[in-house]
């Protein structure tokens, strides 16, 4: 059991726009509504979580030479995280802009983020990465880098825990290559599907086959407010989170499940226990309209008290 676990985080660490419709949401017109700015990205808001829990982190990213790359080290800073990220001068700072609808769910993201699949294979080539995988207790990494890259940090971390979040459809098959070496992927639905490469309608018991036939040894997907699935050596279980008290914002809820989860496997829990403490940090995260959820002791507890224990899926 680790005490006082050390995370490096590889991966995502940008500016995040939410546009929010108003009203109901009418396709191919102009929609009132609102927009937001904060600094988001995978590994970087499931750090927020897991910093929160009793984690200790460091983070390595890239960004560009622009005012934006400001906001995201102060962020970064502010997060209680160690920077060890790469500036680019020249290169602008990755984006993400989700719009979503009145009742909080994404209708749309919009990913401009060429500097990751730039620069990352090369930053993972660094001496200096070597150093700082070799002092760190787990791997945390997003899909957010490029397979060589995925591939090169993975044969760094030399049998050490790597934790990945899947990002997008898109993106989660870039983990292939790597997934016999990931100690659990977090993912939603959609997500699972594409890896597994299955129909649309398959069943839990058909993703979890799917996945390890495709390599994966534990997972957890994720299916909105429908039950989350979970995986490991131990056997297949699932969980349904409690209804939110509120739907602010249901960006980045998935990356505070993975965050305050592997937090807590840090601590020794098995998956199926931890999982509870991830969908805690998830709700407070959805609750919130802030880009930082109120992740004090008593609201965590509060939280978590109403997450039910995990049931065995046959």
């Amino acid at each position: 059991m680790l005490r006082s676990a050390k995370i490096l985080a590889v991966g995502g660490a940008h500016i995040d726009r939410r546009g929010q419709v108003s009203g109901a949401y009418v396709p191919a017109a102009s929609n009132p509504g609102t927009m937001r700015e904060d600094v988001g990205g995978g590994v970087f808001n499931a750090l927020r979580s897991a910093v929160l829990r009793g984690v200790s982190a460091s983070l390595l990213s890239v960004r560009g030479g622009d005012a934006a790359a400001d906001t995201v080290s102060r962020a970064i800073a502010a997060a209680g995280i160690a920077d060890l990220s790469a500036v680019f001068l020249d290169r602008t700072t990755p984006s993400y802009t989700a719009l979503i609808d009145s009742e909080g769910e994404l209708i749309v993201g919009f990913a401009d983020m060429a500097l990751y699949d730039l620069a990352f294979p090369k930053q993972i080539r660094r001496s200096r990465v070597r150093e700082v995988i070799a002092a760190a207790d787990a791997i945390f990494c997003d899909a957010n880098l490029p397979t060589a890259a995925l591939e090169r940090l993975v044969s760094l971390a030399a049998g050490k825990p790597v934790f990945a979040i899947a990002i997008s459809p898109a993106k989660i098959v870039r983990l292939k290559p790597v997934l016999g070496n990931l100690a659990v992927v977090f993912m939603n639905r959609r997500e699972a599907i594409a890896l597994a490469d299955l129909d649309a309608a398959a069943s839990p018991q058909d993703i979890v086959a799917g996945l390890k036939r495709a390599g994966l040894k534990s997972g957890v997907v994720t299916a909105g407010g429908g039950a989350m699935l979970g995986f490991d050596d131990a056997g297949v279980f699932s969980i349904l989170p409690p209804p939110p008290r509120k739907v602010a914002d249901v960006t980045g809820a998935g990356d505070a499940l993975a965050g305050a989860t592997v937090a807590a496997l840090l601590r020794g829990l098995p998956l199926r226990v931890a999982l509870r403490e991830g969908i805690a940090a998830a709700t407070l995260a959805i609750e919130s309209a802030d880009a930082v959820p109120d992740f004090t002791a008593a609201t965590f507890a509060e939280a978590l008290a109403l997450v039910p224990d995990a049931q065995e899926v046959a």
